[in-house]
């Protein structure tokens, strides 16, 4: 039996490269670009341009109140509570040199390494991005011990632009948002993923990491409770959470779809309604008034006890995911 299991791995070895390589793990969206005029000398991110401080930028209310994402505190708090729930890895959002994000990174590694978590970043579309901007931004984020860089929307750049700076970069993780695999093949992408979970839902997750794997890439499908972004800008598209169901399908898809990692979106991206992060569940003044929503009825949760709902379902899902991959024989 133990001559069959070897020849069973190394099969699944030469069959399946890429995913072979990549260790199974649970990634989460992370956005470190609040701030508030107690921390950081004005309102950053939680209001729309030229809205009124009783209009803020979500559908829903934080726990923590309108924080600050260069407060440490909080920051050791959020990585405490990703942690918990069972995720390995944080993906910050950042937006090049300079940017409020780069400044907080230093913090926000240094928070999630005590908490046993690993940290990526997302490297945005910021302005003026280029394969040569990309490179230094690379050389940068190595300093932090940063080597898992998810791109979103990658192909603003040309394949072949990133295919040659996979020669002049040996030892980084990239990771494509995009469908289209076969070209990030041949950009010499580790892996990929979707992050929109309005666009791309569970009922393309099987077709989507068949195709990666056909070309030796990772497959790293996005999973989310929801979507509504109508507090914050001019889309009107919504994806409700029905209590859950939403968030329990996403996962289901994605653990039956071979998946190598999942990655969520989202943690606290407000504007989009996408976090899972706890939300205030009593509301009252300008914010019963302008209709935001709390998660209530969530898994059967209600008041104080729905705050935590989705933090703690992540937990099991992440649970799940994890034991389902240690069965695959070439992960054993």
């Amino acid at each position: 039996m133990k001559a069959l299991r070897l020849i069973v791995v190394v099969v699944a070895l030469l069959v399946f490269p890429a995913v072979a390589q990549a260790a199974p793990r649970v990634s989460i969206f992370y956005y470190p670009w609040y701030g508030n005029p107690a921390r950081d000398g004005s309102w950053e991110h939680w209001f729309a341009p030229g809205a009124s401080t009783g209009d803020v930028a979500s559908t829903y209310y934080p726990a923590r109140g309108l924080y600050s994402s260069s407060n440490a505190t909080v920051v050791r708090a959020q990585m405490r509570e990703i942690a918990a729930a069972g995720v390995q890895e944080v993906v910050s959002s950042w937006w090049g040199w300079g940017s409020a994000e780069d400044v907080r990174l230093p913090m926000i590694v240094k928070e999630a390494n005590a908490a046993g978590l690993a940290v990526a970043v997302h490297l945005e579309p910021y302005p003026g991005r280029t394969i040569d901007t990309v490179q230094a931004d690379i050389d940068h984020l190595r300093t932090l011990g940063i080597t898992r860089i998810f791109v979103y929307q990658p192909f603003d750049i040309a394949p072949a632009d990133w295919a040659a700076l996979r020669d002049r970069e040996p030892g980084i993780e990239l990771y494509a948002q995009t469908t289209l695999v076969g070209r990030a093949a041949k950009a010499g992408f580790d892996g990929v993923y979707t992050y929109d979970i309005l666009l791309w839902g569970g009922d393309m997750y099987s077709r989507y990491c068949a195709q990666a794997h056909r070309v030796g890439l990772t497959c790293l499908p996005s999973v989310g409770p929801g979507y509504d972004a109508t507090h914050a800008t001019a889309d009107l598209r919504i994806k409700p959470r029905r209590n859950g169901a939403t968030y329990d399908a996403m996962w289901r898809s994605a653990i039956r779809s071979s998946a190598d990692g999942v990655t969520i979106t989202s943690y606290n991206e407000w504007h989009e309604g996408t976090q899972i992060e706890p939300a205030r569940a009593r509301l009252g003044g300008a914010a019963a008034a302008a209709g935001l929503q709390t998660y209530d009825g969530a898994y059967g949760r209600t008041g104080r006890a729905a705050q935590r709902a989705y933090l703690d379902r992540t937990s099991y899902w992440s649970d799940l995911f994890m034991r389902s991959r240690r069965m695959r024989p070439w992960q054993e």
